[in-house]
């Protein structure tokens, strides 16, 4: 029988992966590794900002998310490089992050779960909101999806159909927030992007459509998510970096299937 927190963090693991895969398929195509590094790190900041006005970490962490990558689009558009942009903004989140909660007397913070996560520490109200926000997430992407797909391939042919490729990113700018506010708890800032990455890079070898390769991004995590918690406990590492060791380790074996890479 497997003890309550082992079940929940399990849940909480299959939750993230669920969210991740599909949006993490769309930070690849896009090349939006660097704009969710930068909503990540914001995280912490939203950390800060959540304890000093005693507020729920989650709702404090979505709402710096999305101010941060609002803030991104809004430099971007006013003529500011992109990396520019979120070389400054992401480091400077950060940093007040962790300076914010330095100054927090009184107030006992473990600044390494939220860095590199803590998902053995999962409770029953953030499994609610972990899930909450992966059905959020999954609606979305549902609603959106075709019309995220063709502004993804070509902004010229979206606007030819009558989608608005700024009302896409949009979507996507608040998934990418509602995803660093739940995986936060599981993985921690510094590694949120990895999940949304690594089971997209590596499930895009071997997948012919963009529905496949979401499908096989979320297994992917999903392995990973439950193969990591196994390893944490069997060898008495850190949860959440071995839950992305165990999908980095997943990404180079299936690097070795023939084709894999050509596709």
């Amino acid at each position: 029988m497997l003890d309550d927190f082992l079940l929940r963090a399990a849940l909480a693991g299959l939750g993230v992966a669920l969210a991740a895969g599909p949006l993490g398929c769309f930070v690849v195509w896009r090349r939006m590794a660097y704009f969710g590094e930068a909503t990540a790190h914001a995280a912490i900041l939203g950390v800060a900002l959540s304890l000093a006005l005693s507020a729920d970490i989650f709702v404090g962490t979505l709402a710096v998310a999305l101010l941060m990558a609002l803030s991104v689009s809004a430099l971007a558009g006013r003529g500011m490089a992109m990396d520019t942009a979120l070389g400054v903004l992401a480091h400077a989140a950060l940093a007040f992050g962790l300076v914010g909660v330095s100054f927090l007397h009184g107030v006992r913070v473990d600044l390494t779960a939220y860095l590199f996560g803590d998902i053995l520490a999962v409770g029953t109200s953030d499994l609610g909101f972990i899930w909450g926000g992966v059905a959020v997430v999954l609606g979305l992407l549902g609603w959106r999806w075709s019309a995220l797909l063709t502004s993804t391939l070509n902004e010229e042919l979206a606007h030819a159909s009558g989608i608005d490729p700024a009302r896409e990113r949009l979507v996507l700018t608040v998934a990418l927030a509602l995803v660093v506010a739940v995986a936060i708890k599981v993985v921690g800032a510094l590694l949120i992007v990895a999940m949304l990455i690594i089971p997209a890079a590596a499930a895009r070898g071997l997948s012919r459509t963009p529905e496949g390769m979401a499908a096989g991004s979320v297994a992917v995590g999903a392995l990973a998510a439950l193969g990591g918690l196994s390893g944490s406990l069997m060898f008495d590492t850190p949860a959440g970096p071995s839950i992305v060791a165990v999908a980095a380790l997943i990404f180079a074996a299936l690097q070795m299937v023939p084709g894999a890479r050509r596709r």
